[in-house]
């Protein structure tokens, strides 16, 4: 309902030494995901014409793992381990933006806003549907995030102070997670990887109105142009953080990635989406008029990309572990609507149960 319903401006700038040029808005508008959802489709084919091969040929032939075949429970740990994560940060994403429906500055915004979190609601229920083909149940998951056993992007432990941070994390936040995730539309596991087009096109929604929350502030008064360079400001080195630690060169030897890669769940480095969203951002935020928070962002001929500074791994590490902003809030949250919604898991029970006896009575007869 809100994907259409504003003109993007068309997002061209000066781009430093490389020379003004058009840019697109988010990774789930470029070439690669058009080749990602087409692939997907060409690749099933494939698989079924392959048919029963074992892990290791499927992997090599980068061709899809689904449910029923043989993997190693190393593969299928890995996966339930990041396919809970990126469920979790979905319906845990859902409460920093949900609080600023009633507050939203016109009935336009509300609806869109709404329309948003309900969609970050799907996402979380394709994900865990995903997860599930794994042999897991929705519940283990859902207790595992409450005990704290289970994590969710650190990114959600900060907090929504004015209207424009709901900007900010559509242009920032979604859009980097959109860089994350369109390399998953080809990961080796085929449930996760049939969620994620859908999951990506709708992001890409997300992404195009936080843009424009911010284009219309900075072409306002004064006050709302500071504050969305106050809320570019806040989230700019968090959505960095986004891609997790560095995972190549010396810190190529610890984490998930290289393990991940070769079983073509990961395609590419932490670095690499990284260095991609920063080039992709810049000639985003100068077409805005924000600067963002960065003395060492500068474009690099020689590399073809652009320069930028350190992150706070410190800070990344103490939030991931529980020493964030809202932390606390945001679990106690989750845990206080679980519980109030046991009635409807409880009603939906009773109901298909109820359904099941009929159907077999019937069939029966």
């Amino acid at each position: 309902m809100y994907g259409n319903d504003f003109n993007a401006p068309d997002v061209a700038g000066d781009q430093g030494s490389q020379g003004a040029k058009s840019v697109v808005l988010n990774a789930a508008q470029t070439p690669e995901y058009d080749l990602a959802a087409a692939e997907g489709r060409t690749v099933d084919a494939r698989r079924e014409e392959a048919g029963h091969p074992s892990f290791d040929a499927l992997i090599a032939a980068d061709l899809r793992v689904e449910p029923r075949d043989d993997m190693p429970e190393a593969y299928r740990k890995t996966l339930i381990r990041q396919i809970a994560q990126h469920a979790h940060s979905e319906i845990i994403g859902m409460q920093p933006e949900g609080n600023w429906i009633t507050r939203a500055p016109s009935l336009r915004r509300k609806a869109i806003l709404i329309a948003k979190v309900q969609d970050e609601a799907g996402h979380g229920l394709y994900l865990y549907s995903a997860a599930e083909t794994l042999g897991i149940d929705r519940a283990e998951l859902l207790d595992m995030l409450h005990e704290g056993r289970q994590k969710y992007s650190s990114i959600f432990n900060y907090p929504t102070l004015t209207w424009a941070d709901n900007g900010a994390i559509g242009w920032l936040v979604d859009g980097a997670a959109i860089m994350n995730q369109v390399p998953l539309c080809r990961c080796s596991y085929g449930p996760y990887s049939r969620a994620m087009i859908r999951v990506c096109k709708e992001e890409s929604f997300h992404q195009r109105q936080g843009f424009e929350i911010l284009w219309t502030l900075m072409r306002g008064t004064p006050e709302q142009q500071e504050m969305a360079q106050d809320a570019a400001n806040r989230w700019w080195w968090p959505a960095l953080a986004m891609f997790g630690p560095p995972d190549t060169g010396e810190a190529a030897q610890g984490g998930h990635t290289a393990q991940s890669m070769a079983w073509g769940i990961k395609r590419f480095s932490n670095d690499d989406l990284r260095q991609r969203f920063v080039d992709m951002t810049v000639p985003q935020a100068q077409r805005l008029g924000l600067t963002l928070p960065d003395p060492q962002l500068r474009w690099n001929a020689e590399r073809g990309h652009w320069d930028f500074g350190e992150i706070d791994w410190d800070e990344f590490w103490r939030v991931l572990k529980g020493d964030g902003p809202c932390n606390a809030e945001r679990i106690a949250h989750r845990r206080r609507a679980h519980d109030e919604g046991a009635w409807v898991r409880e009603a939906a029970t009773a109901y298909a149960a109820k359904q099941a006896t009929r159907d077999a009575a019937e069939a029966a007869a």
